[in-house]
């Protein structure tokens, strides 16, 4: 069974403006699942969901090994033509204020996806 509903949306620094890839509830828990839950490729990540800002070479490596996910092209495609070293990821699934997650990062992730909706409250 093929969950849908709002899952996670990557984008690029450009944020919601520039290129960014949705992925629905279902591929989103499929790619978390083959991919330990991107820890590998986190940089920066809020304690209370899923958003979190990860390294686009590191997302890459991650992607290659891992198993076939039918969205990872389209990642990677992300990844690579990123102008810069990271991609911010927004949980699409989740209310979160991000009140924990205290890094630096934070203020970056949330001064590019500050026009992505409701989801990245401020």
């Amino acid at each position: 069974m093929h969950a849908v509903g709002p899952g996670l949306t990557f984008y690029d620094d450009d944020g919601p403006d520039g290129a960014s890839v949705t992925l629905d509830a279902g591929e989103a828990a499929a790619l978390l699942e083959l991919t330990s839950g991107l820890d590998a490729a986190t940089v920066s990540a809020c304690p209370d969901c899923r958003s979190r800002v990860v390294a686009a070479v590191a997302l890459v490596d991650v992607l290659d090994e891992a198993g076939p996910h039918p969205r990872a092209g389209e990642l990677i495609e992300l990844a690579d033509d990123a102008p810069t070293l990271h991609l911010f990821v927004v949980d699409d699934a989740t209310r979160c204020r991000h009140r924990r997650w205290r890094d630096p990062l934070r203020e970056e992730w949330e001064e590019v996806v500050s026009g992505s909706g409701p989801r990245a409250l401020r």
